[in-house]
């Protein structure tokens, strides 16, 4: 019996060390696909991201970090705060400031892992769930763009993981820090905020399965409420008391329950965008070529055919615990499993279907990205599951349709990002690559050479980021260029990052003589110079 045991810790022993081999591969893959050539893939940095970065910079000059940052329609701060840390240690960069981007994404990796696995009871789930996460498009691209909402999966996997861990071992360590986590989303993307609604429905699910629920753990709910309004606090206060301003940001704007958008015909709005957010996974994806590549689907097929199969399998599932808890009084714990799956799913799409605008919308859904992951590993997790079952041939059959599967999730949108959007034009065009060009010839400028800049207010912000020093620098509106003068001896250049031939013609006009030249880098990235 001794020797049984001792072999037994021994085989598990490597069990977990092939494991955490494996693990590491990923993560390694994970970030290495996140960080390479990010200065060039994307090409530019979009003005969404160049606002955090001027934001970042400034909170740096000033020390003051705020909690929310008003500009660009307002953006909580933690994030922001993260890349002005970054922005520090490496400077006004693309690296700079996406790498808090990278990293989060690498993160939730890990967490979607430690929740697979903890969920379904066998790393088995949580390996596949991190290889699908390392290779989806999804999740590369918002893991390469600076944008807060890169944050929101990380802290959902991270903070119900250790909630659903400690509910498994009762631990209040593990409560603790899954309150912590938790209410640190509040501080991250606005899509946070509906992400209540799972803890309700969960909670509610709870009760149900359990017996004696609150009995046997009032003091671990207590304890998570309690950290979860630690961390959430400073927040909730900016919200409620001191700037409930900051709360409704854009969102009544583009809200289908603004009746300026819905003109009273809300539920046929409300079909359509719900039906846009549930066709992008697998039919038609988000066209907008920053959060995806259109037309496709945001999911690969395999992995969208997966996500398909599971959510039918776990709907099955729910309705027949659901059935036998109430009709024969039977409590099965695998229920809290599939009504939190499937609460977590469709509370973490209303941020996008109740928004009329841009859908079907990547970016506003991407809370849903870890569950989805999630309810994607099911299909592999049963086939493995009876897999001892099979016959010698059908084993061989099997084995090789996983090895085609899992190399052709890999493949297929690591190829789709790196080869075909990295060298669309289009991908250029969708993050103004002519705004990087502008400043690379700022650059190339002499230092005394008086720079005038003719752009938008938005566009300025990626020339600001990535020339914060550069002297002798001014930026006008087009209906400002009567300011601008020349003279044929002057050491000066205007610069117009936009085609705007009126606008420019007439400048011309202004200035007899003076030379015209355009500069495009073969990627439709044009600006144009007037010089003496």
């Amino acid at each position: 019996m001794t020797e049984n045991k001792k072999e037994g810790a021994i085989v598990w022993h490597k069990k977990k060390l092939t494991v955490a081999g494996l693990l590491l591969a990923i993560l390694l893959a994970a970030f290495i696909i996140r960080i390479s050539n990010i200065e060039n893939i994307p090409y530019s940095i979009f003005p969404d991201e160049a606002q955090n970065g001027v934001d970042a910079q400034e909170a740096n000059a000033t020390g003051n970090y705020k909690l929310f940052y008003e500009s660009n329609n307002g953006r909580e701060g933690l994030f922001i705060n993260i890349q002005a840390m970054s922005i520090k240690l490496l400077g006004n960069t693309t690296l700079g400031l996406k790498l808090p981007s990278i990293i989060f994404g690498t993160l939730t990796v890990l967490g979607i892992f430690l929740l697979a696995s903890e969920l379904f009871g066998t790393y088995l789930a949580g390996l596949i769930g991190a290889w699908l996460t390392t290779f989806s498009y999804w999740a590369i691209n918002f893991s390469r763009i600076g944008f807060r909402a890169i944050m929101l999966p990380f802290i959902l996997t991270f903070a119900f993981y250790f909630l659903f861990r400690g509910l498994r071992t009762k631990k209040l360590s593990a409560f603790l820090i899954a309150g912590f986590i938790y209410g640190l989303g509040l501080h991250t993307y606005i899509a946070f905020r509906v992400s209540p609604l799972v803890l309700i429905v969960l909670f509610i699910s709870l009760l149900i399965t359990r017996e004696n629920f609150l009995k046997n753990y009032w003091k671990h709910v207590l304890v998570f409420t309690i950290a979860m309004f630690i961390t959430a606090a400073p927040m909730l206060l900016d919200f409620f008391y001191f700037h409930p301003e900051h709360y409704a940001s854009r969102t009544s704007e583009i809200s289908i329950l603004n009746p300026a958008v819905n003109q009273g015909n809300i539920l046929p709005i409300l079909a359509k965008t719900v039906g846009l957010s549930l066709a992008k996974y697998n039919f038609w994806g988000d066209q907008n070529m920053r959060q995806n590549y259109p037309p496709y689907p945001i999911l690969n097929p395999i992995t969208g055919v997966a996500f398909l199969i599971g959510l039918i399998y776990i709907f099955s599932k729910f309705f027949h615990l659901a059935y036998i808890r109430f009709k024969n009084k039977v409590r099965d714990e695998r229920l809290d499993t599939y009504v939190f799956l499937l609460i977590w799913f469709f509370a973490l799409l209303i941020p996008e279907f109740l928004a009329y605008e841009g859908n079907p919308h990547a970016l506003r859904s991407i809370g849903t990205l870890p569950v989805v992951m999630l309810i994607a590993v099911l299909p592999f997790l049963w086939v493995a599951k009876k897999f001892h079952s099979f016959g010698h041939a059908f084993k061989t059959f099997v084995v090789s349709a996983f090895i085609f599967a899992f190399a052709f999730i890999a493949i297929f949108d690591t190829v789709k990002y790196f080869v075909f959007f990295g060298s669309s034009p289009a991908q250029h065009a969708a993050f103004q690559g002519n705004l990087k060009e502008v400043s690379n010839y700022l650059r190339s400028l002499e230092p005394a050479t008086q720079k005038n800049i003719v752009t938008g207010s938005m566009e300025r912000l990626t020339i600001k980021y990535l020339n914060p020093t550069l002297p002798n620098t001014a930026y006008f509106y087009p209906g400002q260029l009567n300011e601008i003068n020349l003279t044929p001896n002057s050491n000066a250049v205007i610069i117009f990052t936009n085609v705007d031939w009126e606008t420019i013609n007439a400048t011309r006009d202004r200035f007899p003589g003076i030379n015209f030249q355009e500069y495009n880098n073969g990627f439709g990235d044009s600006f144009y110079t007037l010089k003496y």
